[in-house]
């Protein structure tokens, strides 16, 4: 059995804390607190932690041996596909945010954690970019005083950086999703209902991504259409991508035996770019749009997302800590979370817009 124990005075632990995403998250929290990373080859991330004065250890989550620490707090930043690192750290009674569940596992994860029932906080951070789309929505419907309608257009920009958990997340384009649309629930296929918005002052052709704020925007801010929609700063990616729907790859390639191939499609990692995300939100009639950008590229942007995400379970973001399973956009006040955006190096455009919901320009 692994053993996560809670000590307030011990490190914040990381899972995958020199990985991609990973070693940004340790770098920001370093600057506040011990970090100890875990992965399963800590000789990779033992140069990370010397440098920011931590520790690495193994805990290779396909491996059965037992784990074992005193910390702070766990940020989950690699799959736990059997919910180790959830199971040891809710026995454990300590803070606990994971940033890497897609919809499916989300599910899993927070029924197992009803069953368990915690009392220290549990925060599935899995919606895009660690959580922030989701905080920026709620602020927007706590402006407009509701949330009827909730979209959000990613731009993916194709020379970032992107480590192996981000393909893993893309990597079920053949797997239609639930959603809710108008109150109404109905399955969504992968790379459909395309749009062209605009992002950041250009135009971006966008499709449907499964991702699990579409899960939780009705649950928790009683949106009756929940809608996210990704494009690529690259034009001919997207066509490519849409293209390959439309033959059917991604529903016949979606064996095991095809996985190198998938996998190769979607992961050509670049050596850096500018993470754009468009939230829309729309409430009686008037509509509320926030663009996020962040200039060191989407790995940072979910890190900012994670250490929101740690003060909010360690009640250091002017709130009190939750108690149990949350999601980001229940913070119990996202303006002022969103507020730190800027101090992290993101930066927020604000429009005010009327009835005409997210800027479409074209269908």
């Amino acid at each position: 059995m692994d053993e996560v124990r809670l000590d307030p005075s011990g490190p914040v632990l990381i899972t995958g804390g020199y990985g991609t995403v990973g070693a940004e998250i340790a770098r920001m929290v370093a600057a506040d607190t011990p970090v100890l990373l875990t992965g399963r080859s800590p000789d990779k991330g033992r140069p990370l932690a010397v440098a920011l004065g931590g520790e690495a250890r193994t805990w290779d989550l396909a491996d059965p041996t037992p784990f074992r620490a005193d910390v702070r707090a766990v940020i989950s930043s690699v799959n736990d596909p059997d919910d180790r690192v959830l199971r040891a750290t809710v026995a454990g009674g300590v803070p606990y945010v994971d940033i890497t569940r897609w919809t499916s596992r989300l599910q899993r994860a927070t029924a197992l954690t009803a069953l368990l029932r915690p009392d220290s906080p549990v925060l599935f951070s899995s919606a895009w970019m660690g959580g922030v789309s989701s905080l920026v929505a709620a602020a927007l419907a706590a402006d407009l005083g509701g949330a009827e309608r909730i979209e959000i257009a990613v731009r993916w920009d194709t020379a970032d950086r992107a480590g192996a958990d981000s393909v893993e997340f893309m990597d079920r384009l053949g797997v239609d999703f639930e959603v809710v649309e108008r109150g109404a629930r109905r399955l969504a296929t992968p790379l459909t209902d395309t749009r062209t918005v605009g992002i950041g002052g250009a135009p971006v052709r966008v499709a449907r991504i499964d991702t699990p704020e579409q899960f939780t925007f009705p649950l928790t801010l009683g949106a009756t259409t929940a809608a996210t929609r990704i494009g690529f700063s690259s034009p001919a990616t997207t066509r490519a991508l849409l293209a390959l729907r439309r033959t059917g790859f991604f529903r016949w390639a979606s064996g095991d035996r095809w996985t190198p191939v998938r996998r190769a499609v979607l992961h050509s990692p670049g050596e850096g770019g500018t993470a754009q995300v468009r939230v829309d939100v729309s409430h009686r009639g008037r509509t509320r749009t926030t663009t996020v950008t962040d200039p060191l590229g989407q790995h940072h942007l979910t890190a900012v997302g994670a250490v929101l995400g740690l003060r909010r379970v360690l009640g250091t973001d002017g709130s009190p800590a939750p108690r149990g399973p949350v999601f980001p956009e229940q913070h119990p006040s996202p303006a002022q979370a969103i507020d730190s955006l800027a101090a992290l190096g993101v930066e927020l455009a604000l429009d005010e817009g009327t009835d005409r919901a997210h800027g479409e320009v074209a269908s």
